[in-house]
């Protein structure tokens, strides 16, 4: 192989130069939709992997730990043992790479211009779950059932575990410090980075967490990260005092026991010694560490799994600050690649809350209209549609036809405040749009009800307007009892509720 050696190195350059050309002229096309985008990033990425496995053999081949290029390379020259016979090492030279061509075919320079123009119109396969329609939505529901399950978490709906999961320095610092938290983060983060490699293909995901590990690791050696605030640095103590009991302040057992059943079980978690037994026993258990090191004390003490005798200096456990620092790292990767997702994220709930708003004939309506809309994407993917109008398209995939355009109005815009200046394009569309999930949440925002008397309305001001309007005129026609309720005195005069008590109260009646 040493005599091929530089007609290796002569392929990989011109395979690398090859491959860029296709690149940049794949990149030239601007993709039409979300889909072409993904293909066309995902072909430029792999294309990008190909550069670099023939890059690293070129770097290889010029290190040349072995020398076989520098031999060759004198061999070019005629620089053979005796330095005389330069024609026959000429000609051995030139019987060795037609014999190294006819062993490898592959390797002949041909035109493979049809090749790689194949490749520019691959389809590469992503693996998509129907949840996350193709890139553009997260799928979360599993880790939503793991997270309303455990202790962490709270019982909350999906909508609302979308605003919450991104934040996990609103959790205390006992629940993190248990393993069900850790594989959660684990299984939570492994998630967010198998999105973003699907969805981003040509971003450097080293890259982004070498910068993300850096500011933690200086953020955590000051004692700052969010979450994980070093309250040592504050007020000179362990960060766990608070749960750890001062022994000076109690000189026997029975003072110790005063204390309570739950700070007793606390302190002893805290120093890692059993906690469990009656009030006695936790408080002897606890008090033997005022007069005995935790390094001394005997074995049997210790919960099961705890590291207690091996404690730095009465703090915390070695393991529990390295699981720790291991959770606040991934809580930061997962805190920058929801940064990155912010719009994914944004768009989910949206998806989500539009699907809480329709019926299950509309999202089945929803379904078949997407159903169609792939299935003519695919059809008529080559074919160029003539629609100089720019006319909505039809069930059939093509523009309607423009009578119709004409009879159903299609050219009147209709905005809508409420929904965030929507356009609603037809008065049929402008109409509907009133009972549809974008506006029912546009005035579930402003707190009013959408009911039939805010039909037509659109601003935001004449919709406030109208509910004040509305509750004044409920406040009118309401019974008040305190100026409508009748009492009689023994002498039959009659006074409102709030009359009779006051004069009641004076000794009048």
């Amino acid at each position: 192989m040493s005599s091929t050696l530089l007609e290796v190195t002569r392929a990989s350059h011109e395979e690398i130069e090859r491959l860029e050309r296709l690149i940049v002229k794949d990149l030239q096309t601007e993709p039409a939709t979300n889909k072409d985008r993904l293909h066309q990033s995902h072909r430029v990425r792999n294309v990008i992997e190909q550069i670099l496995e023939s890059t690293h053999k070129l770097v290889d081949i010029y290190e040349d730990k072995d020398g076989a290029r520098k031999d060759e390379i004198a061999a070019l020259g005629g620089q053979t043992a005796t330095g005389t016979n330069v024609f026959s090492a000429f000609y051995d030279r030139l019987k060795e790479i037609r014999e190294y061509h006819r062993r490898h075919p592959a390797a002949r320079v041909v035109d493979t211009s049809d090749e790689y123009e194949q490749l520019l119109k691959e389809e590469p396969q992503i693996e998509f779950s129907g949840e996350e329609g193709f890139g553009r939505y997260l799928d979360l529901h599993e880790l939503f059932g793991e997270y309303i399950n455990s202790k962490f978490g709270e019982p909350i709906e999906y909508a609302a575990y979308l605003d919450v999961f991104y934040k996990p320095h609103k959790i205390s610092r006992k629940l993190k410090s248990t393993r069900q938290y850790m594989e959660y983060l684990q299984k939570l983060l492994e998630y967010l980075i198998y999105f973003f490699e699907r969805t981003e293909p040509l971003q450097d995901t080293d890259r982004i967490f070498s910068k993300v590990v850096a500011d933690f690791e200086e953020q955590w050696a000051n004692g700052n990260f969010e979450g994980w605030e070093d309250d040592s640095q504050e007020n000179g103590s362990d960060p766990m005092d608070h749960t750890v009991i001062d022994l000076d302040y109690y000189s026997t057992v029975e003072e110790l026991m005063e204390v309570g059943p739950d700070k007793l079980k606390e302190a002893l978690a805290a120093l890692g010694l059993k906690s469990g037994g009656t009030v006695q026993q936790r408080a002897e258990r606890l008090f033997l560490t005022k007069h005995t090191p935790l390094e001394k004390l005997d074995k049997k003490h210790f919960a099961k799994g705890s590291r207690g005798p091996e404690r730095n200096g009465g703090g915390a456990p070695l393991q529990l600050n390295e699981d720790a620092k291991e959770v606040a790292l991934m809580e930061a990767k997962i805190r920058k690649l929801c940064d990155l997702l912010e719009e994914t994220i944004v768009r989910t709930k949206e998806n989500v809350e539009k699907k809480q708003a329709l019926t299950y004939e509309e999202m089945e309506a929803e379904r078949e209209e997407e159903e169609v809309q792939a299935e003519s994407e695919s059809d008529d993917e080559e074919q160029q549609i003539y629609n100089p109008l720019k006319l909505p398209m039809g069930w059939d995939g093509k523009p309607i036809p423009y009578w119709l355009y004409k009879l159903h109005g299609l050219g009147q815009e209709f905005k809508c405040e409420i929904c965030g200046n929507h356009s609603y394009w037809g008065r049929r569309a402008y109409e509907r749009h009133f009972k549809e999930w974008r506006h029912q949440h546009g005035m579930r925002c402003l707190g009013i009800p959408n009911t039939k008397n805010f039909n037509e309305i659109t601003s935001i001001e004449e919709a406030k307007q109208l509910w004040e309007r509305i509750q004044e005129r409920q406040g009118l026609n309401k019974w008040r009892p305190d100026l409508e309720e009748e009492y009689e005195d023994q002498e039959g005069n009659i006074y409102n509720k709030k009359t009779y008590t006051d004069l009641q109260r004076q000794g009048l009646i």
